[in-house]
């Protein structure tokens, strides 16, 4: 197996590094903050969904409830900010550990359509418990996070930093489970979960894992956006915020390490320039979406792979012809 070329990703983290000297305002900043949350539950919404092929529905409603564990810890309770942090990714992970034993009994469509209706359970939770969540009116004045050691997150390029680094943290902990033999058998299970079975995986002990970590990821990313917006509402739990995860990772590529990311912080700065038609830029977006999925199934990480397979077939055909003409092809 040849080893993984790290050049990209030292790329793309020295960008994310460099990126606030070329944004000229806070709001540049506070766009690209939010998108590195959204990217990192991304990267725990396709662990399930695309390495394992269990389609969760319920992950914006997870997100929620580490936004939710967090606001109603440090607000009504005042718990320290980051104890409520860790708790906000263990409260989610246990909560996850109870739907994933239920709903991944179920295969396919039955599968998704139960973690919709828990999502929109969680929804409704939220919106109607007010003496927990405070109802509609939602959670305000969450406290940001404070600092660690010489270290402060008052300013909107520290909270850059911040998410960013948590967003590089979850990144290189995912490839370390995905390229490993536990991540290996998430993919056997896509694949052919009944030959996984015949091989001795046990299926539903792999796919309660998946769903854990998963879930864990959506927690602290939850958390991460409470302490960065500092106000949250029921909206958080809809299933929006779901459905735009899910076009993230097919835009960026679905089953990739990269491709959420790429979906994640490409997309939402697309919407921020056509925010310009206010509510028709939805019929430009749209379309060019549908564009996008028929022309590129595979996504931008797809057409990645393919382009590479091209010229290193190309490459390597002079080489083999070079062989043959000197008579290193014959027998």
């Amino acid at each position: 197996m040849k080893p993984t070329r790290p050049y990209g990703w030292i790329a793309l983290f020295a960008a994310g590094l460099v990126l606030p000297a070329l944004l000229r305002n806070d709001y540049s900043l506070t766009v690209m903050s939010t998108a590195y949350i959204f990217a990192l539950a991304t990267v725990g919404l396709n662990l399930i969904t695309g390495y394992t092929g269990q389609f969760n529905l319920a992950h914006g409603g997870f997100l929620a409830i580490g936004a939710y564990t967090v606001g109603i810890l440090t607000v009504d309770h005042q718990l320290p900010f980051w104890l409520a942090f860790v708790l906000g990714g263990a409260v989610t992970t246990v909560l996850g550990l109870l739907v994933g034993m239920l709903s991944l009994r179920l295969r396919g469509h039955y599968f998704s359509i139960f973690t919709m209706c828990v999502g929109y359970l969680i929804y409704l939770v939220i919106q109607k418990w007010n003496g927990l969540t405070h109802g509609v009116v939602g959670i305000i004045g969450i406290p940001a996070p404070p600092r660690v050691g010489p270290v402060s997150f008052q300013s909107p390029l520290a909270l850059y930093y911040l998410t960013f680094a948590f967003l590089a943290a979850g990144t290189w902990i995912m490839g370390r489970i995905v390229n490993s033999l536990l991540g290996r058998t998430f993919t056997a299970i896509r694949n052919g979960e009944h030959l996984a079975q015949a091989l001795g995986i046990n299926a539903m002990r792999n796919k309660l894992l998946a769903f854990l970590i998963s879930s864990f990821y959506a927690g602290i990313a939850g958390g991460l956006y409470a302490g960065f917006v500092r106000f949250i509402g029921p909206d958080l739990a809809g299933i929006d915020h779901t459905f735009d995860m899910t076009m993230y990772m097919v835009v960026g590529g679905i089953g990739t390490l990269a491709g959420p990311l790429i979906g994640a912080l490409l997309l939402p700065w697309i919407t921020q320039y056509l925010q310009f038609m206010q509510t028709y830029r939805f019929i430009v977006f749209g379309p060019l979406l549908i564009a996008l999925l028929i022309f590129l199934p595979h996504g931008i990480v797809g057409l990645y792979r393919s382009i590479r397979i091209k010229c290193d077939a190309r490459r390597a055909s002079p080489a083999a012809a070079t062989r043959i003409t000197r008579g290193d092809g014959h027998a």
